[in-house]
């Protein structure tokens, strides 16, 4: 069993960065493909981005391409999203997930952190 804990979010002005992170707990997190995850005001959780066990794919949802890095670091157990030139419609929950294998697909990740709260003011 994995589980996570994300800090980094707070309130930022548009155009402005922040860097989110996932601490994972026990000794299986480089097994695990990771995501992260998103749902604004009134929308559904999205997919934002996702990496593999290794680190060496990486996918991101189109509104965030070049300006959104997700990231690891195995000997850390630490998940990285580095969130660059934010825009009013970043604003959300961030949160991040583990799954067996590299998926977009929200219901195919087993573990869940509790999320933290970006806010992007214009």
């Amino acid at each position: 069993q994995v589980q996570l804990v994300e800090s980094g979010g707070g309130l930022v002005q548009a155009g402005g960065s922040l860097r989110l992170s996932c601490a994972a707990s026990g000794r299986t997190f480089s097994s695990y493909a990771m995501g992260w995850f998103r749902q604004g005001p009134g929308k559904e959780r999205e997919f934002v981005a996702g990496i593999t066990w290794s680190g060496g794919y990486s996918r991101y949802v189109d509104s965030v391409k070049g300006r959104f890095t997700i990231s690891r670091d195995n000997a850390k157990n630490t998940l990285y999203l580095q969130m660059n030139s934010l825009k009013p419609e970043d604003t959300a929950v961030y949160s991040c997930a583990a799954a067996l294998r590299f998926t977009t697909e929200l219901a195919k990740y087993n573990y869940w952190g509790q999320g933290t709260q970006v806010t992007v003011s214009s």
